[in-house]
């Protein structure tokens, strides 16, 4: 399964995808609006945002992409790696 997380803490990245790998998850972190940020998001099966470390404009964006995509998004404050835990939890038993 295909995750996108937008968000969260660029030191921690390397414990986000520890954690997803746990949950056999392949993980795709966006931590800043890149040129291609839209296209790149549409090949997400599901999409994580944190939404304590992005600007509006990005959640718009994601927000957007989602609904025309028909993609689920789970939004969170927080972006510590239990919350992480937490969500890929409640995705893996979703599916």
């Amino acid at each position: 399964m295909r995750v996108s997380l937008i968000g969260g803490m660029t030191r921690l990245e390397r414990s986000y995808l520890d954690e997803a790998e746990k949950f056999g998850v392949d993980l795709r972190i966006f931590n800043s609006a890149g040129s291609q940020l839209k296209k790149r998001l549409g090949q997400a099966e599901c999409m994580i945002l944190f939404t304590g470390k992005m600007s509006h404009q990005i959640r718009r964006d994601v927000m957007d992409v989602a609904k025309s995509q028909g993609i689920p998004v789970f939004m969170f404050h927080s972006c510590w790696v239990c919350t992480l835990r937490s969500c890929l939890e409640c995705i893996v038993k979703r599916n």
